[in-house]
């Protein structure tokens, strides 16, 4: 059985200043909320964030970001936060940005203890500057790097005791990944079963990638709501 703990901010104690965080979630849709709130609380900073983007200005890690806690963001997408836009502006923000097909395999290789590899992503523009470019076929290719990270921290739909997590439509995402490219995962469950209750060829992450789990109750926010009248 994994560590079942009662509360978000047990969960996150062990995060501390200057540690790297990978955070499952694309725009809002499957980001673990409770854990990115419990971060806000401790006001651990310094922190650098790998997610495909950086939430939105009053929810998800837009939450870390107004609170100055992040210094360096490692993401694909980050069109819907201005606060982002104003802290880059500034400096006081370090950016990295990747094309996002190149930031998911960078996370998936770094789960499967691949070190780097190569893609045609990016040749001939500033993503390219500094890094190794390879002709293969008549083709050049980028040398990307993998990612790994202290803490990961995931959202999942269900989860059982030992730790194998099911992730509910879209909200599946990035969290697979990332769930597997961390030391220690960290997953928020809108329900936890027993040990044997979850269909075994429903299991999206197995539990050997979960080091501690908590119950997590969701407000799943709309980033941009569209009606029709």
């Amino acid at each position: 059985m994994k560590q079942i703990l009662s509360s978000a901010i047990e969960a996150v104690k062990d995060i501390k200043d200057g540690s790297t965080l990978m955070v499952g979630g694309f725009g809002l849709v499957g980001i673990p909320e409770n854990l990115i709130v419990a971060l806000v609380e401790t006001g651990v900073k310094d922190l650098t964030v790998i997610s495909n983007n950086c939430g939105v200005d009053n929810w998800g890690l837009g939450l870390l970001l107004k609170n100055k806690q992040i210094k360096k963001m490692v993401g694909s997408y980050v069109g819907e936060n201005k606060e982002f836009e104003r802290q880059v502006l500034s400096g006081e923000l370090e950016v990295e940005l990747n094309p996002q097909g190149t930031l998911a395999e960078r996370i998936r290789a770094g789960g499967a203890g691949i070190p780097a590899f190569y893609t045609p992503a990016g040749v001939g523009t500033p993503i390219a500057e500094g890094k190794e470019v390879r002709s293969f076929n008549g083709k050049e290719y980028l040398l990307e790097e993998a990612l790994i990270a202290d803490f990961s921290l995931v959202r999942a739909l269900k989860g059982d005791k030992a730790g194998n997590l099911i992730y509910n439509k879209t909200a599946r995402n990035f969290n697979p990944m990332i769930a597997a490219a961390g030391k220690v995962t960290i997953a928020e469950v809108e329900e936890l079963v027993e040990i044997g209750e979850l269909n075994p060829d429903h299991i999206h992450t197995p539990g050997i990638y979960v080091q501690k789990l908590i119950i997590g109750r969701q407000e799943k926010r709309i980033e941009r709501l569209t009606v029709q009248q």
